[in-house]
């Protein structure tokens, strides 16, 4: 080793480094005689200032050791500045994991926390004094739980807690006695006093009942007596006694009249109110049509259920326009006739799409509109507006025949001549060998 190298074996002590002997590296310098590789000197450097964080040297102290081993034929040092910046990124890396966990710890005791409060005596939930100001109408939907409608009260603000709700619902024993129904009710009323409310018999409680269209009567009455708890046959004695509601001659029930939608029966309202409000209901939509005569009513009814059988509220008018130049054509292909299955299904007491050649030609059916030309006796469910619509304000064009050859999308195709009706009911036919079941 050099005498050079001697005179420079020493690291100062000013900067808390250590020192080391010339004579041992005199030793390993024709060792390494070509120079130490980075791994190496890595290995080295680590040993001899293995207390010495790279934070604690300065630049020029780094430089200095640099310069030191490059004279001895050591490799290269390793740049500190990079392992400053690489220690750094750790750093960072640990504190940004920390945070997370740290927040997901949070997450993880919040929900908790909410799980077991109700069992915690010390942590009451929040309410409001009562009694409240305002007025809210509140609205208890068909099937709420204690759940949906403390969370419901709890966005009016008509209580200040879910829980306090639920807590007060509880001690009434009043989690299965909840009725559908509209409620006047206050804003930051106590909890116990809402409970009280919504508990209590009064006329502010409701019948629910969810009549769809399409429905016949029979359906519609059933669906009725579920809503209500008033017995079926009761609805049906009345349904079938038209004249106790100002329905015309032609009427032989409540067939057609019976409104589809949703209703909220007062509770104190018997059978027969119930089953007035709902012809009324049908009444003021022919009215808003512009059809006032009872007679014409009951046709425009007739079509209207028909319609809602053949087709779907996209095409309602075009279906209406095609059944006027039927019924009003007796020289026409179809002779008058309408020739409607579904007609001929209601008359039958069946729910199907294929009717067969033998029923078709059955007259004593009142709604074979294959045998009998005009339109059936009388409707065959319970239209809704659109229809009604519809059939007051028919679609002028060339059609006599439609078909549905898509009944799940409702595609429906329209024809001027018997002919190009046969190429459409082909579609539907493969439609139904393709979607065995659907047709039935």
């Amino acid at each position: 080793m050099s005498e050079r190298y001697r005179g420079q074996g020493h690291v100062s002590q000013e900067h808390g480094a250590h020192s080391y002997e010339p004579q041992e590296h005199a030793q390993t310098a024709g060792e390494h005689s070509e120079g130490l590789h980075a791994g190496q000197y890595a290995e080295y450097y680590e040993a001899e200032h293995h207390d010495v964080e790279p934070h604690e040297l300065e630049d020029h102290e780094v430089e200095h050791h640099e310069a030191e081993h490059q004279e001895v034929g050591f490799a290269p040092l390793p740049s500190r500045r990079s392992s400053r910046v690489s220690k750094r990124v750790r750093k960072r890396r640990r504190s940004l994991a920390f945070f997370v966990v740290l927040i997901l710890f949070a997450v993880v005791v919040f929900f908790a926390v909410q799980a077991v409060r109700p069992m915690l005596g010390g942590l009451k939930a929040a309410d409001y004094p009562g009694p409240g100001t305002g007025t809210v109408e509140f609205v208890v939907p068909d099937g709420a739980t204690g759940m949906t409608v403390a969370t419901d009260l709890k966005e009016k603000d008509v209580v200040a807690s879910e829980q306090a709700f639920l807590d007060a619902l509880t001690a009434a024993e009043g989690t299965a006695a909840l009725q559908p129904g509209t409620f006047s009710m206050k804003s930051q009323m106590k909890a116990s006093d809402a409970v009280a409310v919504l508990l209590a018999v009064s006329n502010d409680k409701v019948h629910y009942a969810a009549v769809a269209q399409n429905l016949r009567i029979g359906d519609t009455l059933a669906v009725l007596a579920e809503g209500t708890g008033i017995a079926e046959s009761e609805f049906e004695s009345l349904a079938n006694q038209p004249a106790l509601f100002d329905l015309p001659s032609q009427a032989k029930n409540l067939e057609g009249y019976l409104s589809p939608g949703e209703y909220r029966f007062p509770i104190e309202l018997d059978a027969k109110g119930i089953l007035s409000q709902m012809v009324a209901s049908t009444k003021k939509a022919l009215t808003d049509t512009g059809i006032t005569d009872p007679a014409e009513q009951y046709r425009v009814l007739n079509i209207a259920s028909i319609i809602e059988f053949e087709g779907n509220k996209a095409n309602y008018a075009k279906i209406s326009g095609a059944i006027e130049n039927r019924i009003n054509n007796a020289n026409g292909e179809t002779g008058g006739r309408l020739e409607s299955d579904a007609t001929v299904a209601y008359g039958l007491g069946l729910k199907t799409y294929n009717i067969t050649a033998e029923q078709k030609a059955d007259k004593s059916n009142l709604y074979n509109t294959f045998a009998n030309p005009g339109l059936p006796v009388g409707p065959i469910g319970s239209p809704g507006l659109e229809a009604i619509e519809a059939a007051a304000h028919p679609e002028s064009n060339p059609y006599y025949f439609w078909v549905t050859v898509d009944l799940k999308t409702g595609e429906t195709l329209y024809a001027a001549t018997f002919a190009e009706h046969l190429a459409n009911v082909a579609k539907y036919t493969a439609w139904c060998e393709a979607n065995a079941g659907e047709c039935t």
